[in-house]
C-alpha cells in the first residue's frame, strides 16, 4: 500500500520484502497520515533507540523478548501490545530471532496528555 493512501490493506508480506532498505535499515514505512505514522520494524541485537518526541505503540506481530522501559523489564510475546510515551527511554532485549512489530508513532510532539 502507498504510504499516503487513505485507504487498504497494508500486507505483512510486503512490508517484509522491503526489510533491510538499501540503506541497511530495519523498519519500512507502510502509512503516513497526519501525525500518524506506522512502521513494519524487525529488529537485530543489540536494539538501541533513543527516546522519541511523540508517543508509541508496538503491536508484536511474531517473537517475544523483553521491553525495558525506564527503569522497568516487561516480557511480551506475540499478539501483545506495547505502549511507550513520549520522551521514556526504551529498547527491547533478550528477544528470539523472529521478532517483528507493527511500529505506530501518533500525536503531538510531547506525547499526548493521560485522560
Amino acid at each position: 500500500m502507498d504510504p499516503n493512501a487513505r485507504s487498504g490493506v497494508i500486507r505483512l508480506a510486503d512490508a517484509e520484502a522491503r526489510i533491510p532498505t538499501p540503506e541497511g535499515e530495519r523498519s519500512a514505512l507502510v502509512l503516513r497520515r497526519g501525525t500518524l505514522d506506522i512502521r513494519l520494524s524487525i529488529p537485530l541485537p543489540p536494539n538501541e533507540q533513543t527516546p522519541h518526541e511523540q508517543d508509541e505503540i508496538y503491536a508484536v506481530i511474531r517473537g517475544n523478548g523483553v521491553l525495558v522501559h525506564g527503569s522497568e523489564r516487561t516480557p511480551f510475546a506475540a499478539g501483545d501490545l506495547l505502549f511507550v510515551a513520549a520522551g521514556v527511554e526504551h529498547h527491547y532485549a533478550d528477544f528470539s530471532g523472529d521478532l517483528a512489530l507493527w511500529r505506530i508513532f501518533y500525536g503531538a510532539e510531547g506525547g499526548e496528555v493521560p485522560g
